[in-house]
């Protein structure tokens, strides 16, 4: 689980609380946080890290070219056909014209185009554009206009960069603050990536984490590509919706999960989870089958935004998702991923079949863990990839991944560092786990190591154990 941090969980009980609950991992949100406010928070959870032996996880989650429409006079209300224009000159708006943050605007739509405000709320149509500072559009779909609310540009080709000079800054103070992974808004190309990686190499000592937010159609179109340089994929099907036809989202919801899992990177469902519980103390049943469903398709995390950040239960909405996810996520009925190591992966194919292999054994002998040592992650991301019906526990001497790899399904990582032979380590990290009370006498457990275990190597070696 992953809940986003916020005036509703800022205080050390609540967040302590939430961890033991099963928050794995803390977002803060760079569209509404200040930096003293973000400083404050995560500390917090670190110092509870520490204290309690846990290793959650922190998200820094970039804006991006988030587009807004500036003040606007209280009671705007807008009509179908009206006509409204939108200046990239700052001020105060009006029925008839309002200001549009994004300066480039009227160069980069066309008549036609749509304009989604407010989450799709307000729909307007392009009329003409004087390519300067102008853009007449006419209403479709009315209601009140407020300040500061979104806009969607779904069929434009907007010349912002996803990596904004806000973003820029947030990620280096983030950097600074010691997070775990590193999200990015508004993902449209690999190209976007690329930037950011380049900028967290320049700032971070070791490497950090990307995952890319995908809430736009132009990211749907590039998913491979994507993949092949995110870490990790969140569904944003806030705006996704709003870009998209909503009909369409479940379906690619469960398209870019499976995309994913073959790609043995996380994927995050995020937005509306359990929204109605910001204000009310138990869930709807449709919130509850979204949140069984998007644990059924094989997410590695669900994601929690206002319920958290500025709802009036944020310890009761984590109880409530435990609930759930406990309920269904051992279930049979969830059709595990079958997809077997590529032979073209010469350099880790070794490594990535003993892991496919690993995830089989553990069904056919009931396994309760699938130990591995590992000093990258690596045999982590592919343990988890397969899902396999038990625990995996990742031991490392490598302090910067212990946190990053609570984000992933069914992973547990623990500092070791001692690496003696290889009969020996096992032995330790295998009575870790009795005494973590994840296995007891009678258990059987997968233990994956190079050998030998002093050389640090790829995993070579699959060992059955049964703990006595």
């Amino acid at each position: 689980m992953v809940a986003t941090l916020g005036p509703a969980t800022h205080r050390r009980e609540v967040i302590a609380e939430m961890i033991s609950l099963g928050v794995n991992a803390f977002r803060i949100n760079f569209s509404h946080a200040d930096y003293e406010t973000v400083e404050e928070a995560v500390k917090m959870v670190h110092e509870i890290n520490e204290e309690k032996g846990y290793n959650v996880a922190v998200l820094a989650d970039l804006q991006g070219p988030k587009l807004r429409l500036g003040e606007v006079k209280d009671g705007v209300f807008v009509k179908v056909g009206d006509p409204v224009s939108f200046t990239n000159q700052q001020r105060l708006g009006t029925r008839r014209q309002v200001y549009m943050t994004y300066a480039r605007f009227p160069l980069d739509v066309n008549p036609g185009e749509t304009v989604l405000l407010d989450d799709g709320k307000l729909i307007m149509e392009v009329v003409d554009t004087n390519r300067r500072d102008l853009v007449r559009a006419r209403v479709v779909q009315g209601g009140s206009m407020r300040s500061r609310k979104g806009v969607n540009l779904p069929q434009t080709k907007i010349s912002l960069p996803a990596l904004t000079e806000k973003d820029r800054r947030d990620a280096i103070f983030a950097v600074g603050l010691g997070v775990d992974w590193v999200a990015l808004s508004f993902v449209r190309t690999p190209a976007d990536l690329m930037a950011l990686r380049a900028l967290l190499n320049e700032h971070a000592d070791h490497r950090i984490p990307i995952i890319a937010k995908i809430e736009k159609p132009e990211a749907v179109k590039n998913i491979d590509g994507i993949l092949s340089h995110a870490d990790g994929l969140m569904v944003a099907r806030g705006d996704l919706g709003v870009e998209m036809p909503a009909e369409e989202v479940p379906l690619i919801q469960k398209m870019l999960v499976r995309k994913a899992k073959v790609a043995r990177k996380p994927v995050i469902i995020a937005t509306q989870m359990m929204e109605s519980m910001t204000d009310s103390l138990t869930p709807t049943r449709a919130e509850v089958n979204d949140v069984a469903n998007s644990v059924m398709d094989g997410t590695d995390a669900v994601m929690l935004s206002g319920e958290t950040a500025v709802g009036k239960y944020p310890v009761a909405v984590i109880k409530s998702m435990v609930e759930i996810i406990k309920r269904v996520e051992d279930s049979r009925l969830i059709s595990r991923p079958d997809h077997n190591p590529d032979p073209a992966e010469k350099k880790r194919y070794l490594t990535n079949v003993i892991c496919y292999d690993a995830a089989q054994m553990a069904v056919q002998i009931d396994a309760q863990a699938i130990v591995t040592l590992t000093h990258s992650g690596y045999t982590a991301f592919q343990l988890s990839s397969h899902r396999p019906f038990c625990h995996t526990l990742a031991f490392t001497d490598n302090r910067n991944i212990l946190r990053m790899l609570n984000l992933l399904w069914g992973v547990y990582a623990f500092y070791y560092d001692k690496w003696h032979t290889t009969d020996k380590t096992i032995r330790e990290v295998n009575q870790i786990a009795v005494k973590k009370g994840i296995v007891q006498k009678g258990d059987y457990i997968l233990n994956l190591s190079a050998m030998p275990v002093r050389e640090k190597g790829m995993v070579n070696t699959i060992r059955i154990t049964e703990i006595g």
